[in-house]
């Protein structure tokens, strides 16, 4: 079974032939061996997707700038509400109170 990992970009091929780019939402479901993707947000069989040749030279990632990276955290947290999967994001903590005052931090040496 091919397992592809998330953020992969792939080529997905329908039953008609019609071949798409598009990118891993989440991985490769190593049960079922079905992997899910963003193309109509569908979950396909591994057979039906080839990775993309830009993913072969270097370029593993569907986005190049920071608001392509939150907008596809954003699209994988909506995907994991409508199907159920379990999703983990970091969260950023700001180092200041309510008050809008910093905590002293420690000098570099």
């Amino acid at each position: 079974m091919k397992i592809y990992k998330e953020n992969d970009i792939v080529i997905y091929t329908d039953n008609e032939g019609n071949r798409f780019d598009t990118f891993v939402i989440f991985e490769t479901d190593r049960k079922t061996g079905l992997t899910h993707i963003n193309h109509f947000n569908l979950t396909v069989e591994a057979s039906s997707l080839e990775l993309h040749p830009s993913s072969l030279t270097g370029n593993p990632t569907p986005f190049a700038d920071s608001y392509s990276f939150l907008l596809f955290n954003r699209l994988k947290e909506k995907y994991a509400r409508l199907g159920g999967h379990k999703v983990v994001l970091k969260q950023v903590v700001n180092n200041f109170d309510i008050s809008g005052k910093t905590g002293k931090l420690a000098q570099a040496s």
